[in-house]
């Protein structure tokens, strides 16, 4: 994939002109159903990243509702189910050596979380796992890992999801991870907070949001940080050494092709990217001003996220009130590759250690 002036990518590059042609080398896939969208990647090892063989991603707001009921919705396990098997289409088409299927917080939440991923398993032929909210995290900071600043001292990494946010700091004043694969083992302290873009749009509304409606939105967001685990360490490191923010989501992303202005959104264009404090708050200041009507018609946002976008920046907001820093790295890659670099850095060492194996104490 063609890269921007400012990115330093995974090294994925664009998808294969024909997919069905036989590649060198196992394929990998990994799929993420989340409370908002439905992703999957299936990518084969290039270099030290992957090549991206073919992708899917869809809008099913798996999650509509669960924060008011506790339960999925009929339509909404119904629109997953729709977008499941055109991932199943692709996986059959594919035949990914190694993959990873995962549902996050509105399976973890509801009810029938559980009931709904047997559905999917006895009607599409998946079988997905739903995992913890650590797991989350950690698969985050992999699939971000090499967009941190290698001078830097450490690196907040957020993602603000449907149904939930995860944080996680990471500290390198011990020294840093020579792999991406490895650098879950920095996260000094993380978080996942209970609040995503559908559950505060629940709440407080993502239609027309007043100035007021907004603040209410960050501070109940900022109550929810305030049980973050070293929060002042977090902020005594950043006031004396360099340390920057990475946002890996859709609100992130959003704001990122609104500052560049782009006519169409462009991933190559908007992934690595750097926005310092001041570019950060006129786009928000921006965002806050537009009608709802302008954000649906804006070819960055469109109707499937313009009551989304405003509650995501709010989530934005209370993590960069919280711990000021002078710039944020735009991360549009997250859990898939995360997963993905998993996959391929297990195998990798199993390689490894069938071509090298120990020897025991007799030598033998």
């Amino acid at each position: 994939m063609a890269k921007g002036p400012a990115v330093h990518t995974d090294k994925r590059t664009a998808p294969a002109t024909n997919p069905t042609r036989k590649h060198r080398g196992p394929l990998y896939a990994a799929l993420d159903l989340g409370t908002n969208n439905c992703r999957l990647l299936i990518a084969r090892p290039h270099d030290h990243g992957f090549r991206v063989l073919d992708g899917f991603t869809r809008i099913v707001r798996l999650g509509e509702g669960v924060s008011v009921t506790g339960r999925l919705g009929e339509a909404a396990m119904d629109r997953a189910i729709d977008a499941l098997r055109q991932c199943r289409n692709k996986l059959r088409e594919h035949q990914p050596a190694r993959m990873r299927l995962i549902a996050t917080e509105a399976c973890r939440a509801a009810e029938n979380g559980p009931a709904f991923l047997e559905r999917v398993k006895e009607e599409v032929g998946l079988e997905l796992e739903i995992v913890d909210r650590r797991t989350e995290a950690e698969l985050a900071v992999t699939g971000c890992a090499d967009l941190i600043d290698a001078d830097t001292a450490g690196a907040l990494i957020f993602d603000i999801g449907g149904g939930s946010s995860e944080l996680a700091w990471l500290d390198f004043r011990g020294g840093r991870p020579k792999s991406q694969g490895r650098m879950p083992a920095s996260i000094r302290s993380w978080q996942s907070l209970p609040v995503g873009v559908v559950s505060i749009a629940e709440k407080f509304g993502g239609v027309n949001v007043t100035p007021e409606v907004f603040e209410a939105m960050v501070n109940h967001v900022s109550d929810h940080l305030r049980q973050f685990r070293g929060r002042e360490k977090l902020r005594q490191m950043i006031a004396s050494h360099p340390v920057h923010l990475i946002g890996t989501s859709g609100t992130v992303t959003t704001l990122a092709g609104l500052h560049l202005g782009l006519e169409r959104y462009e991933r190559q264009k908007v992934d690595g990217l750097w926005m310092h404090r001041d570019q950060v708050d006129e786009t928000m200041n921006v965002l806050i001003g537009m009608p709802f009507e302008r954000r649906v018609a804006h070819p960055c946002i469109g109707r499937d996220r313009a009551d989304l976008v405003l509650p995501g920046c709010a989530i934005f907001e209370a993590i960069r009130r919280e711990w000021p820093t002078e710039r944020v790295r735009v991360a549009d890659r997250g859990l898939r590759e995360g997963i993905l670099i998993s996959l391929m850095d297990a195998d990798r060492t199993r390689s490894r250690a069938s071509r090298y194996p120990r020897r025991n104490n007799n030598g033998g």
